[in-house]
């Protein structure tokens, strides 16, 4: 049995999701909160597994009910339920510590679904939340990332790639049936397009942008 508490500012949400999630054998309801320092109360006296956790709330809002209740019992978890799609609280929510976010307009099959994965430990994200997440995580990417790689020309990757896998110079230019002098111009060119001056540093470029096998 899974011992949970539901926190959120309306009456009505609370009686509705306490209806919802009483009808699963392996849910318990243990507790109702309207505001952040109630839930922070309750999650002390009651020890829920989980508790589901609105964020926009009178007093004491549910980000920093979360921040608090994350610190204090590592062993409940916290689920938010929220209207808030926007990235900042998102993000901010995050931060503290919380295991799962889905939004207000989840089906009910997804909300326990959500209490049943974060009570295990696993962590448990809607899908626009993930789209969201994924999206912020791009673009903070810089731009030259995507870039680097399609900067060289297939002759310089195939040059690279031997570098890498310890070839010689001399070697390299005998299986392309070119001069040293040919390879030596390209790596100097490989070098400064990826502002890399080192074998060491070629190589550890090359497997992390699998160019060539791990060693």
């Amino acid at each position: 049995m899974l011992r949970v508490l539901l926190v959120d500012d309306h009456r009505i949400v609370l009686e509705g999701l306490r209806a919802l999630v009483s009808e699963h054998s392996d849910l318990e309801v243990v507790g109702v909160a309207c505001d952040g320092a109630t839930a922070i109360e309750l999650t002390r006296q009651l020890r829920p597994d989980v508790v589901v956790m609105d964020i926009t709330m009178p007093g004491m809002n549910g980000i920093e009910a979360t921040r608090r209740i994350v610190a204090e019992f590592p062993r409940t978890r916290v689920l938010i339920l929220s209207m808030e799609s926007e990235r900042r609280f998102v993000l901010e929510v995050l931060k503290t510590g919380a295991h799962g976010y889905l939004l207000k307009d989840c089906s009910q099959d997804e909300l326990v679904s959500a209490i049943r994965h974060v009570a295990g430990g696993e962590p448990y994200l809607g899908p626009r939340i993930t789209e969201m997440i994924i999206r912020a995580y791009m673009e903070r990417i810089p731009d030259d990332s995507f870039l680097t790689h399609t900067l060289l020309s297939l002759r310089e990757r195939e040059v690279l790639q031997l570098i890498a896998a310890g070839k010689s110079t001399k070697e390299i230019a005998f299986a392309f049936g070119v001069s040293l002098k040919t390879i030596e111009t390209q790596r100097h060119s490989i070098m400064k397009k990826l502002n890399l001056y080192s074998v060491a540093e070629l190589t550890k470029y090359a497997i992390r942008e699998g160019l060539t096998p791990l060693r």
